[in-house]
């Protein structure tokens, strides 16, 4: 189980990475990876991505435009390839990617459970559930396209996923990572950044902890004992502050799901956000029933809590987290210090840490 680490809010940019910059972007990430592997260990550099900071200056390094959401797929589309062949001497295992190679994520991470002799469930569920919750948990506009899903020999891994929105351009990266997580569904996230903030159905929120307790009870309920609740308040007029409509619960639409529900009987909200079939569309509906009839309000939070990368030079929409960018800044610096590239090579990924540090107030 992981905490959500980070979330950044990206131009939603198309298009692809020259094939000359993408074979030495894998070039520079296998040195800088390795010296990582060899200073600290495997899990180092899983915490590194898990940190939205690190992970930006990071793309710097390697020579991606540094604000654009093709950042985050062709970093991670180059740390999969830089690693290829030496999982086994790294320790490290990459699974999933962008569009249909996200959805091979589970298969890729049992694959390597076979060859390691690990049992790939934990894994294969903590994959899962960082995109469940970030599909149907947190529902804040993006839709999640990419799915990266690093982890190590013993267990430990991280996420790196990102969703769109077409609406406003804009893409949202999340980082997910195997340590100190007390709940899977309550403030699960270190950071999340963004420019600017939304209303969102925030149910892992800790002011949502009533609306998940009431929604995993109404789930264990008698699928006709919930419709009929439903049907009871179809007549009632909604607060102006609600994006949900009444079509959102339709008893008709939620007949398919909730005989599964109820016959599964699931113990918490996690149990029953992890339930195959259940989607956003269930989620909104049993959180607006919660409310409106058990007085048990949703949070409409959304948890972003620093702006993109970095933060704003003038505060807004947030300060900068000056003490982590430096830190940030500074290991990647010393990392490839030590990286065996050509000099060239080297002077340049200096010259692009050097133009993004000078980003700084």
């Amino acid at each position: 189980m992981a905490p959500r680490t980070g979330a950044s809010d990206l131009p939603l940019h198309y298009g692809t990475a020259p094939a000359w910059l993408f074979e030495r972007m894998k070039s520079l990430g296998r040195e800088i990876i390795g010296v990582i592997v060899s200073e600290y260990d495997s899990g180092e550099f899983i915490r590194r991505l898990s940190d939205p900071f690190w992970f930006q200056a990071f793309g710097c390094v390697l020579g991606f435009d540094w604000h654009s959401s093709g950042l985050t797929t062709t970093v991670c589309g180059a740390i999969k390839e830089a690693v290829k062949g030496l999982e086994p001497d790294l320790g490290l295992f990459v699974a999933g990617g962008k569009g249909a190679r996200s959805r091979r994520t589970p298969a890729e991470i049992e694959l390597w459970g076979e060859r390691l002799g690990l049992d790939p469930a934990g894994l294969v569920y903590a994959s899962r559930m960082s995109a469940k919750v970030d599909s149907a948990a947190v529902q804040d506009g993006y839709q999640i396209y990419h799915h990266m899903f690093v982890f190590t020999g013993g267990g430990d891994w991280g996420v790196v996923q990102q969703g769109m929105n077409t609406e406003n351009r804009l893409a949202r990266r999340y980082h997910w990572l195997s340590e100190s997580l007390s709940d899977f569904v309550c403030e699960p996230h270190k950071a999340v950044c963004c420019d600017g903030r939304g209303e969102t159905l925030n149910m892992v929120a800790r002011e949502s902890t009533g609306a998940r307790e009431t929604s995993a009870g109404m789930a264990r309920e008698k699928p006709e004992d919930v419709v009929r609740d439903m049907k009871g308040i179809q007549s009632l007029a909604l607060p102006g502050r609600h994006e949900v409509t009444f079509a959102d619960i339709n008893p008709d639409r939620l007949r398919s799901i909730l005989p599964k529900t109820y016959e599964e009987q699931p113990v918490d909200f996690e149990r029953m956000l992890a339930m195959k079939g259940l989607g956003p569309k269930t989620v909104r509906a049993l959180a607006l029933v919660s409310e409106l009839i058990y007085g048990e309000a949703p949070s409409r939070r959304d948890p972003a809590r620093y702006s993109f990368a970095h933060g704003g030079k003038d505060g807004h929409p947030y300060p900068v987290d000056r003490r982590t960018y430096d830190s940030s800044i500074e290991f990647i610096s010393d990392a490839l210090e030590q990286a065996r590239v050509d000099r060239s090579e080297k002077m340049a990924a200096f010259r692009r840490l050097h133009l993004l540090s000078g980003e700084r107030p």
